[in-house]
């Protein structure tokens, strides 16, 4: 059962989502709001609450930009501030941790004109209730609330989303055989989102050790998977010559969770890293704070997290074994990408 902070348990009957640029971090959960920016408009309340008025401030504020986005922001800006209600529910898939965080409308809109990042000038405050990864949802949940609007109502999926706010497991079939769907802007997150479900559910723990030695192999090392007793949290050991005797040696710990990994895991490593010993850190999940600080101060330690595991999976493919291509079966495909005029 997923804790969550919602007081009575009382479920929201409305939701949006809404996305925010992955430079403003965990500053939205850690304050406890989600924004908007439009800078040049100043304050929407002061706007006259009509959607004519919004389109007609924007227009002003911003003459040179296409005059088809305009309805556009208008749109998004009212919503925002006149038809998102206190009680409501608010989902924000975060791009710096790769966790959908659920909450509640928790107080009027507001504007904060020293934020230090655009998109938080506009503010509604929001009690946050959980935070789950990408992978607890449907890849039909995932693309809704992948939607190329900033701010939007979320229907389709909305029971899912419910029984995430509620504590409950959400229903969905643990791997996707049928591959992850290419959207073209969405492609790249929803392969992520497949490539490392299927790492959590198609192998186990060791399965998984095994599959990081392979791909360090892919990688042009040699490795070797451990011995489980006496370890010393220390799953697979790596180095450049074949017998192991040249430095540097790589010590590798792997957590085959989505949970965030905290400082103490990494010191654990570090601590087994002996001297001109290296130390990495594999997960499908993401790092703490506090772990990737401790990384910056070790030049020896190093953290790979779900987001660049997926990047070495890519980028190393076409080494792999067909037996571990059988563990993530991919196919290259095109996708439509920015334009030089862009």
């Amino acid at each position: 059962m997923i804790e969550t902070n919602q007081p009575n348990n009382r479920m929201p009957s409305t939701l949006w989502g809404i996305h925010m640029p992955k430079e403003v971090g965990t500053i939205p959960i850690d304050e406890g709001f989600v924004g908007l920016g439009w800078r040049e408009v100043g304050n929407i309340l002061d706007i006259e609450k009509n959607r004519a008025a919004f389109k007609k401030s924007l227009s002003e504020a911003y003459p040179d930009n296409k005059k088809g986005a305009i309805p556009v922001w208008a749109g998004m800006l009212f919503r925002f501030a006149h038809e998102m209600q206190i009680g409501d529910g608010i989902i924000y898939p975060s791009k710096s941790d790769r966790m959908v965080n659920l909450g509640i409308v928790d107080g009027h809109c507001t504007f904060a004109p020293e934020a230090n990042h655009e998109s938080m000038l506009q503010r509604r405050k929001v009690n946050w209730i959980t935070h789950l990864p990408r992978t607890t949802f449907s890849q039909s949940a995932l693309h809704e609330i992948g939607s190329a609007l900033t701010l939007f109502q979320v229907a389709n999926n909305s029971d899912e989303f419910i029984a995430a706010f509620s504590g409950k497991k959400t229903d969905i079939a643990a791997v996707d055989d049928g591959g992850a769907e290419a959207v073209s802007e969405h492609v790249e997150e929803n392969t992520d989102d497949y490539v490392l479900r299927r790492l959590k559910t198609a192998i186990n723990d060791q399965e998984f050790e095994q599959f990081t030695a392979h791909l360090l192999e892919a990688m042009g090392y040699h490795a070797r998977v451990t011995k489980k007793a006496g370890d010393g949290g220390v799953d697979v050991i790596a180095h450049r010559d074949e017998l192991g005797f040249e430095p540097p040696l790589i010590k590798v710990q792997c957590k085959q969770t989505f949970n965030t990994i905290g400082r103490p895991d990494v010191q654990k490593l570090d601590g087994a890293a002996q001297h001109g010993e290296f130390g990495l850190f594999v997960t499908l999940g993401s790092f703490s704070a506090d772990a990737h600080g401790y990384e910056q101060m070790k030049p020896n330690l190093r953290l790979i997290d779900g987001a660049e595991l997926a990047r070495l999976i890519y980028r190393h493919y076409s080494n792999f074994s067909p037996a571990l291509q059988q563990i993530v079966p991919l196919r290259k495909i095109f996708v439509p990408g920015p334009s030089s005029a862009d």
